[in-house]
């Protein structure tokens, strides 16, 4: 099977020429990124779809970008356990906080004794979304659009939230869009042939990969594997779940634990043991669930401003900014173990000024006593975004099954209801922030008809 250059080996390589000279450097330089929200899926989709896309002729560089400042990496506990098996850590991954300086006008070309970036000088594939947002857009993203998506700068999506139309349908390399409960499994779909080639050894190593380490093939491919269950089981509740549990997840997961066992298959491990469906000494597709899952979950130790940016998103709509926060533990568990309501509240209004929203929105997700449970709380902080959240509860409260929570303790409005927050519990739990953002977002656009 032949060795073959490691994730960590890729992963310096990506660097060096992120931070090298301009002349030194690929231009454009392209750049794989998930969500704002950066959560597992994101994460792990751009590392390996960077990593399969530089293997693909014209072996052109794709450089993974974690869409985050390093310090939100600390918010991820559970990232550190996906990471080891692949011989990672989080200092390997590359962050908003490792992009090169814009441009100065300095005179000399450089910024901060940094080789500078241009806009220009870049190309974006997007994975688990389909707008480029925030800091990234602002930079990035030409004003005013132009020549297709982003300028012609974005090149390609692959996706499973709802196509928005911004990506166009045709000159761009590649666009995928389709529901399933993680967007790793488009990624493997995508990638199964090189991948494939890889396990052979048919593809040939590029001096874009870089080859200053490189690791067993099998190894290499369990290394993968483990980077790339850990969102789909984590997504799918370890494939459990039946509102988010496609086909594209299952033959992911198989895929990926093939390669588990082909890889102990070719060591000789004799002692290895059938273990749901993989065979290889160590893993346990529910035990690797449990354990990135409880990590997940924890946020004793948290404060509610770290709660509340860990998994967050952030949309405009006319003239209107709503934000939402996916939190791993139910409303109850948080004023119990986080603290009282009065901080949870007074942290989130300010969260709200901080990222300059109309709307703020949280989102619970957790399982107590064996039953998993959504809720919703969202909190308007002017008039039209009071009339925004009545529109929502008018046209989707009966859809999500929204029902107050607590008899309203979470709720308040003040005397000139020019502000207005509603608590609920969600019945219909297989309706994800995937589909409760665009719900509100409508809303919103009703709500600025009226």
């Amino acid at each position: 099977m032949g060795s073959r250059t490691s994730l960590k080996a890729f992963l310096a390589t990506a660097r060096k020429a992120l931070a090298s000279a301009p002349p030194e450097r690929p231009t454009p330089l392209t750049f794989v990124v998930g969500n704002e929200s950066a959560d597992l899926d994101s994460l792990c989709s751009a590392l390996l779809y960077a990593y399969f896309r530089t293997h693909i002729p014209p072996h052109t560089l794709h450089i993974p970008l974690s869409n985050l400042p390093r310090a939100d990496l600390a918010l991820r506990p559970e990232l550190n356990a996906v990471l080891a098996p692949a011989g990672l850590t989080t200092n390997d991954l590359i962050t908003l906080s490792d992009l090169p300086p814009a441009p100065s006008t300095n005179g000399n070309g450089t910024s901060e004794g940094k080789h500078p970036l241009r806009p220009e000088d870049t190309r974006w594939l997007l994975v688990d979304h389909n707008v480029l947002t925030g800091e990234l857009a602002s930079r990035f993203l030409p004003k005013g659009g132009g020549a297709g998506a982003g300028g012609g700068r974005i090149i390609g999506c692959v996706d499973h939230h709802d196509d928005e139309g911004v990506v166009p349908k045709e000159g761009i390399d590649v666009r995928v869009f389709a529901r399933c409960g993680s967007c790793m499994s488009l990624v493997l779909d995508q990638c199964k042939d090189v991948w494939e080639q890889l396990s052979r050894g048919d593809a040939k190593v590029s001096a874009a990969t870089g080859q200053r380490s490189t690791v067993d093939g099998a190894e290499c491919d369990a290394q993968i594997a483990y980077v790339a269950l850990a969102p789909i089981l984590s997504d799918t509740i370890n494939l459990t779940s039946q509102d988010k549990t496609t086909e594209w997840d299952v033959k992911a997961v198989e895929m990926a634990e093939a390669k588990l066992l082909q890889g102990k298959k070719r060591a000789g491990d004799a002692s290895a043991a059938v273990l749901n469906g993989a065979e290889s000494a160590g893993y346990d597709r529910t035990r690797y669930f449990q354990q990135i899952n409880q990590l997940k979950e924890d946020i004793l130790g948290m404060s509610y401003r770290d709660i509340l940016r860990k998994d967050f998103k952030r949309w405009a709509e006319g003239t209107l900014a709503v934000g939402m926060s996916t939190v791993p533990q139910g409303f109850e568990y948080a004023l119990n173990n986080v603290g009282d309501k009065h901080l949870f509240l007074s942290a989130l209004r300010d969260w709200a000024a901080e990222q300059k929203l109309d709307i703020a929105a949280v989102m619970t997700v957790s399982t107590v006593n064996g039953v998993f449970t959504r809720e919703l709380l969202i909190w308007g902080f002017d008039e039209n975004a009071v009339k925004a959240v009545k529109a929502f509860k008018a046209k989707y409260g009966d859809e999500l099954g929204l029902e107050r929570w607590r008899n309203g303790e979470l709720d308040g409005s003040n005397d000139t209801q020019r502000e207005l927050r509603v608590c609920w519990i969600q019945r219909s739990i297989r309706h994800s922030r995937k589909q409760v953002a665009p719900m509100l977002r409508e809303a919103m656009k009703d709500a600025a008809k009226l």
